[in-house]
């Protein structure tokens, strides 16, 4: 239920949708999906639909006709280039040049050809000293802070994706974002704003916006205090 109405609500927008993955449950409905979103402001929207959601009703799937709640884990986030760019400004970096020593601290060269190259704004430090060359010990220098440039961009993007994890709570009782209840009564409520409407039906076709935007003003209203 909850994929349909994402679907058709960013088909009233305008958006393209891909489903990726889809995992049927065990007997009956859905145990996971992930689709991909394209279009104007998609995630700044949907960020709003992150965290857990309730669902009460009559299960289709009970003979016995019984109100069932269900819990559903929604979890959203920004597409992500996997190729990351790696851009390093001369003028972030302090070059030092000094003679390379070899076993016993003796000279390699009498020159100064070793190299080492501090990034200034992260604080690494890179060295070489391997060749004989001044120039050829920089260029190896600067694939070794490009390598660890990338490894702390990954790093950070890690602890970005744990972070937007870990604002989702456990599925349970009391940690849902929004609930939809179709049976004794039909009212969807988010919890964290207050906002609610009774035609459920109409929700789940998709009509969201008043949620989202209920949210998104909530929000702005939090960052300006």
């Amino acid at each position: 239920m909850l994929l349909r109405m994402y679907l058709r609500f960013a088909e009233r927008r305008g958006w393209s949708t891909e489903t990726v993955d889809y995992q049927a449950g065990d007997e009956a409905g859905i145990k996971s999906a992930t689709m991909m979103v394209r279009g104007e402001y998609a995630y700044g929207y949907l960020k709003s639909e992150h965290g857990v959601h309730r669902l009460v009703r009559i299960s289709p799937f009970d003979a016995a006709k019984r109100r069932h709640t269900s819990f559903a884990s929604v979890y959203v986030y920004p597409d992500i280039d996997e190729e990351i760019q790696i851009e390093i400004n001369d003028k972030d970096l302090r070059v030092d040049t000094y003679r390379s020593s070899g076993a016993g601290g003796q000279h390699v060269n009498v020159t100064d050809s070793a190299v080492r190259i501090t990034h200034l704004p992260s604080g690494i430090v890179v060295t070489c000293q391997n060749e004989r060359s001044q120039h050829k010990n920089r260029d190896v220098a600067m694939k070794l802070l490009r390598a660890r440039l990338y490894q702390l961009e990954v790093e950070k993007r890690q602890e970005e994706q744990q972070k937007l994890e870990g604002e989702k709570k456990d599925i349970a009782f009391g940690s849902q974002i929004r609930s939809y209840v179709l049976q004794p009564y039909q009212l969807v409520k988010d919890l964290r704003t207050g906002y609610e409407v009774g035609d459920v039906q109409r929700v789940l076709d998709g009509d969201i916006n008043g949620f989202v935007e209920a949210y998104l003003a909530q929000r702005a209203r939090t960052s300006a205090e």
